[in-house]
C-alpha cells in the first residue's frame, strides 16, 4: 500500500525515524474507510481468554455473503488520501506489530494493546505536475493514474504510458499510483503502481491532456476542463 511507503519516506525526511520504518498497511486495509464504527481505541484495556476464544470462533464462522460483499467493497473503494487521512488521524503500527492481526469484520480485542506511531502533521495536495514536483524534490508523491486499456496493459515494466490512443480504448478508472522521479524538461514522471495485483513501474507523460471521459452510462462526457494523466498528487508532511 503506497500510504505507508509515503508515510515512512515522509517520516525519514522530517528526521522523525533515523532510518526507513515499515509501517503496517494490514491496519489501514482492516480499520481505514469503516462508516459509523468507532475507530480502536488506542488506550490498553483489558480483555479474557474467553474473549479471544470468542473472538476466534467469531472469525472461523463463515459471514454472510452481504456482509463479505460490504467488507470488500470498503476495502476496493478505500483511497490513497482515506488511508493517509486515516493514519493521521489514528496513528499507526509498525509492520510487525500489525500483520494480519486485524480483522475484516472487527478488530481483535487485544488491538487497543498494540502500539501506535502518533503521525502528527498534514496532508499536502497539489494541482499541477509543476508543484508536484517541487514535493518530489524532497520524497515521493502519491497521485491518481487514469488508466486506459488496451494501452496500460501492452506498457511493459520501465515502458512509456500515453493514454487512450483511439476509439477502442476503454477507460478503466483512477487507480493510485507513487511517483518516485521524473523530469519537467522530458515531460514525464517515473512512477509505481500495483495494477491486477501486479507491481509495475513506468513513465506517465505529462503532456497528454484529455478532454472528456466516460460517465456512469459509460457515454463520453466533456470535462470542464482538460486534465492531464495524472492527477491528486499528495504528500503527508510531519511536524515534531
Amino acid at each position: 500500500m503506497f500510504a505507508v511507503s509515503l508515510i515512512s519516506s515522509a517520516r525519514v525526511v522530517a528526521k522523525l525515524d533515523s532510518k526507513y520504518t515499515a509501517y503496517s498497511a494490514q491496519f489501514l486495509v482492516d480499520n481505514a474507510g469503516r462508516k459509523n464504527e468507532p475507530s480502536p481505541d488506542p488506550q490498553p484495556s483489558s480483555f479474557t481468554i474467553q474473549d479471544c476464544l470468542a473472538y476466534l470462533v467469531d472469525i472461523a464462522t463463515p459471514k454472510p455473503e452481504s456482509e463479505q460483499r460490504e467488507v470488500d467493497e470498503r476495502r476496493n473503494t478505500l483511497t490513497l488520501k482515506d488511508c493517509l487521512e486515516y493514519a493521521m488521524k489514528e496513528g499507526l503500527p509498525k509492520h510487525e506489530h500489525w500483520t494480519h492481526v486485524g480483522c475484516v469484520h472487527k478488530p481483535p480485542p487485544f488491538a487497543s494493546l498494540i502500539p501506535r506511531v502518533p503521525m502528527n502533521g498534514e496532508l499536502i495536495e497539489a494541482k499541477t505536475p509543476e508543484e508536484a514536483f517541487e514535493l518530489l524534490r524532497k520524497q515521493p508523491v502519491g497521485a491518481k493514474l487514469h488508466v486506459f486499456s488496451p494501452e496500460f496493459d501492452r506498457v511493459r515494466d520501465e515502458g512509456f504510458y500515453e493514454g487512450p490512443s483511439g476509439p477502442e480504448s476503454r477507460y478503466v478508472g483512477l487507480r493510485d499510483v507513487m511517483i518516485s522521479g521524473g523530469t519537467l524538461k522530458e515531460a514525464y514522471f517515473e512512477v509505481k503502481i500495483v495494477y491486477k495485483k501486479k507491481e509495475t513501474f513506468l513513465k506517465v507523460s505529462l503532456t497528454r491532456m484529455l478532454t472528456s471521459l466516460p460517465n456512469d452510462s459509460g457515454e463520453e462526457s466533456q470535462l470542464a476542463e482538460p486534465t492531464g494523466l495524472l492527477v491528486d498528487f499528495i504528500v503527508p508532511r510531519f511536524s515534531k
